[in-house]
């Protein structure tokens, strides 16, 4: 039971079934593979096991902390539809300094809510071919660019890297030009002409 101003209420039980998808906030996505009991201070508490293959990492969350923890199941696929679109937006204002948007972009990441992830993907987003990035608005771009990917390659059973694709191209999100990649023909060209 949840207290606000000393008045009981009842907490929100979320039922997780072994072999579901669900969403940590600060991990992504992962799959629960089991719940296991553990003795705890000599209280035996009810843990949910979580593997995130992608982070190669385990995670037991325990059952009366599900809530406080933020774990929650995948988004649905409209409400996923919902924050790509809200990404598509106008960026977020800019005047407050980068330390603290930062900040408060990365709280929005590790949240795990999609709406959130989306307006962090929408403010940082390249507009144009010609737009540049910081080293760290890349970053913080491409995380939570990864974190709705997660969600959305489970709901659409498709490959991470085919997932974030998939949303920048749902947003018009420029590709990037690779200046190091050389055509190979013209590689075998340039030594023929040096031998002759």
């Amino acid at each position: 039971m949840a207290s606000v101003k000393g008045v009981l209420m009842p907490s929100k039980k979320l039922d997780f079934k072994n072999g579901q998808y669900v969403v940590y906030p600060t991990q992504g996505v992962g799959k629960l593979v089991r719940t296991e009991e553990q003795i705890i201070a000599g209280q035996t508490i009810k843990m949910l096991v979580i593997e995130f293959e992608r982070n190669h990492m385990t995670l037991r969350v325990p059952l009366e902390r599900t809530e406080i923890s933020g774990l929650r199941p995948l988004s649905s696929v409209k409400k996923m539809d919902e924050a790509i679109a809200s990404a598509k937006g106008r960026a977020g204002s800019k005047r407050m300094i980068w330390a603290r948007r930062a900040a408060q972009y990365e709280e929005n990441i590790n949240s795990g809510d999609p709406m959130k992830l989306a307006e962090v993907v929408r403010d940082l987003q390249r507009r144009s071919a010609a737009d540049t990035m910081t080293f760290s608005a890349r970053q913080l771009y491409l995380r939570a660019l990864e974190r709705m990917a997660q969600e959305f390659a489970v709901l659409h059973k498709m490959d991470l890297e085919a997932a974030s694709d998939k949303i920048e191209d749902i947003l018009g999100v420029p590709k990037e030009i690779d200046l190091n990649a050389v055509d190979s023909e013209s590689d075998e060209e340039i030594e023929e002409e040096e031998t002759e």
